[in-house]
């Protein structure tokens, strides 16, 4: 039996702000990432409490340099093409397009990379996978605006995406609104381009950026539509399935809490705004704010299909007592006993990933693509100039096992599978380089020395074996 369908799309993902570099040409903008550093003091402006978006003399901005894809990106894309990839996803900076934001007409320079880099696409038969919004935002939109707390987003995002249809009506079939959009709540800086005011209500403020999000997201589905019909447009979210901590129901029904936090943004994108939702803000006494035609806007334009990124499964309690160690923490989880050990904060859970698929199909009844999935760690260069990354072929071979899995014996239609990042990259989290997660290493350290040479590593032959054999061959 055939595990996959044979236009399976096998490939991998990257994103703008953590391979492109060049910050500074052909007059691109400055992005929100562009001006976080790497270190201790990252995730205070990801959460949205750092105000000061200045370039701080002591701190290291490796993001500014990526790995140079700019002007390496047709040797990047000939060592995909050498894997076999069907399918690259891959992000549009913002600010390159327009680069303040809020401008008339785009720049003319910015499509044209983008004009190059789908020819080179084409040229090796390899379909372009385009998230509109990655973590990216003109950074004189979050300055001047506040980035999506304020309303006037939706339509700077709408002319944004006007732009990049037309452009590429014919050229790009498959499109993600936004990246991991769930995680504006917890990372709104991230997500939304938010600072948060601390004399208001956060919440609030999340929930006002939220539902601008969703709009946009909506209003992007309807204009894709009408430009080209036969576009495929879905969302994008941080996915990974919340377990209880045992079956005390207290705990079961944390877990539905958890888990709920990711379906309300995939609810109102695939079926409008849940009641469940509803009922919550307004025990908070948190008012979404619907203006003119939002609710027709959403329940008209729901998405194609789905997608997700998967990394890890969560724990937690309904014991308050025993969630005290993660409270503070929203990125936190329980320890779950019959994983392996942690690793970069995470506990790797294969089996977790096709319970995550079953969920999302059960619920939505949509096609589904895990667009990101991968193993982060620190490769070695041996003294032959190999990195022998055997610890990263048996996370993805379980992987995509247990996809196989979801797809032969329960039934859920997949449509492709991106391993995140295929080449060595920036890390979000971190804003490092040495979390690696590609199948070809970058010379490029965390202090930016380097000079930015592509190394095959041996996972990079194992994946170019598993997309030849259309999954069979995982040895």
């Amino acid at each position: 039996m055939e595990t996959l369908p044979k236009n399976f799309l096998w490939g991998g993902a990257i994103a703008a702000n953590q391979v492109e570099g060049s910050y500074n040409e052909d007059g691109r903008g400055l992005a929100n990432m562009d001006v976080v550093p790497s270190g201790k003091n990252r995730f205070q402006y990801m959460f949205g409490n750092v105000k000061d978006l200045s370039f701080k003399e002591k701190e290291k901005y490796p993001v500014l340099k990526g790995i140079d894809f700019y002007h390496r990106y047709k040797e990047d894309i000939a060592l995909f093409a050498e894997m076999g990839f069907k399918v690259l996803r891959l992000s549009i900076s913002w600010s390159r397009i327009f680069p303040r934001g809020d401008e008339e007409h785009p720049n003319e320079k910015g499509l044209q990379f983008y004009d190059d880099i789908f020819k080179e696409l084409k040229k090796y038969h390899i379909e372009p996978l385009v998230t509109l919004s990655h973590y990216d935002f003109p950074l004189y939109l979050v300055k001047e605006y506040g980035g999506f707390k304020n309303r006037n987003m939706i339509d700077f995002y709408k002319k944004y995406v006007t732009v990049l249809f037309k452009r590429y009506k014919g050229v790009v079939h498959y499109w993600l609104t936004f990246n991991e959009i769930n995680c504006t709540l917890v990372l709104p800086y991230l997500s939304a381009g938010v600072i948060i005011d601390q004399n208001e209500s956060r919440e609030q403020q999340l929930y006002n950026a939220t539902h601008h999000l969703l709009v946009a997201s909506a209003w992007a589905v309807k204009i894709g539509h009408e430009i080209d019909p036969t576009n495929k447009i879905g969302n994008m979210f941080a996915g990974g399935t919340w377990y209880p901590y045992t079956c005390h129901p207290q705990d079961i029904f944390a877990a539905i809490t958890k888990n709920r936090d990711a379906f309300f943004f995939c609810d109102v994108q695939a079926r409008g705004y849940p009641s469940y939702k509803l009922r919550e803000l307004e025990r908070k006494g948190i008012t979404i704010p619907f203006e003119d035609d939002d609710k027709e806007i959403l329940k008209n334009n729901t998405v194609d299909f789905l997608s997700f990124s998967y990394y890890a499964t969560h724990v937690v309690s309904g014991d308050e007592r025993i969630n005290e160690e993660i409270k503070n923490n929203p990125l936190a989880t329980l320890k779950n006993p019959y994983l392996g050990e942690i690793l970069y904060k995470r506990q790797d859970d294969p089996i977790g990933l096709r319970n995550t698929l079953n969920m999302y199909y059960d619920r939505y009844q949509k096609p589904l693509m895990v667009v990101e999935n991968g193993l982060g760690a620190q490769d070695e260069v041996d003294e032959n100039n190999k990195i022998h990354d055997t610890y990263r072929i048996d996370y993805l071979r379980n992987h995509i096992l247990a996809m196989e899995e979801a797809v032969r014996i329960d039934g859920v239609e997949l449509w492709g599978y991106t391993s995140w990042g295929c080449i060595d990259l920036v890390s979000a989290s971190t804003g490092e380089m040495h979390k690696r997660y590609g199948f070809v290493y970058v010379n490029y350290q965390d202090d930016c020395s380097g000079n930015g040479e592509r190394i095959r590593k041996d996972s990079f032959y194992w994946y170019k074996k598993v997309i030849s054999s259309q999954g069979r061959d995982l040895k």
